[in-house]
């Protein structure tokens, strides 16, 4: 964009250089053919300096509207990630164990109950003086449907696969497994959607130079990513103006 607007100034000021130079070299009869023709290519230049300004702002506007699409089902596919592993301790690594699961996996609902019991060994060792320590116990009331948890009524799980917007049909890129950290086998997943993809129909200059942005107020990398493969990380790389949560 700055680039574009100190070009505009230059062709400006050029603009006004050989206007003072016709005026000033060039004989009278000659004038009025020149600066006509100056005043057409003058016209084209800031046209196409006008277009190339706006159309890297509709295209600005665009890719923030279609990243907000995408990022809302980013999120609906960690929701369900992580009742995956909250109930089978791992993360699906395919779409449809994913849904399936969904629909017919159930949370079991727990109480934490507190309460206090005889400690044996200090009331032994103070001479049958009974002495008590705190435990607490987990009740169980009941299960819940995944499916009623994360989306109640809603349907849209059945779809999460398919980016919303974009090139017709791509889906996002998944995978999961395990990160070994000193020893202990830790779950991860990733889901990704491509930049390319998310702006496919748009400028291919445009998307190429999104896809090179590091910005603390933009999507860095050339994908929009919820969790990852190489660390523990279940959060999206997207900044908080795109969304009000993580």
């Amino acid at each position: 964009m700055l680039t574009l607007i100190i070009a505009a100034v230059v062709v400006i000021a050029l603009t006004i250089v050989i206007v003072w130079l016709i005026d000033k070299y060039i004989p009278k009869k000659f004038k009025s053919v020149i600066l006509l023709a100056l005043w057409v290519i003058i016209g084209y230049l800031g046209y196409i300096t006008f277009m190339s300004v706006y159309g890297e702002i509709k295209f600005n506007k665009l890719k923030n509207e279609r990243y907000k699409v995408v990022i809302e089902t980013l999120k609906d596919i960690r929701d369900s990630q992580l009742a995956h592993k909250t109930v089978t301790g791992k993360f699906a690594d395919n779409w449809d164990n994913l849904v399936k699961f969904i629909d017919t996996a159930e949370f079991t609902i727990t109480q934490r109950r507190d309460t206090s019991v005889v400690d044996e060994v200090l009331t032994k060792r103070y001479g049958g003086v009974e002495t008590f320590k705190s435990i607490y116990l987990i009740d169980t009331l009941g299960t819940r449907s995944v499916k009623d948890s994360l989306f109640g009524a809603d349907t849209r799980y059945k779809t999460m696969m398919t980016i919303p917007v974009g090139k017709p049909d791509s889906k996002f890129e998944l995978k999961a497994g395990f990160l070994d950290q000193n020893g202990i086998n830790i779950a991860v997943f990733e889901a990704k959607a491509l930049k390319a993809i998310i702006l496919d129909g748009q400028d291919k200059n445009l998307i190429a130079k999104e896809n090179q942005v590091i910005s603390v107020d933009g999507v860095n990398g050339d994908a929009l990513i919820v969790g990852s493969m190489q660390e523990v990380n279940t959060n999206g790389n997207w900044p908080k103006n795109f969304s009000n949560e993580q």
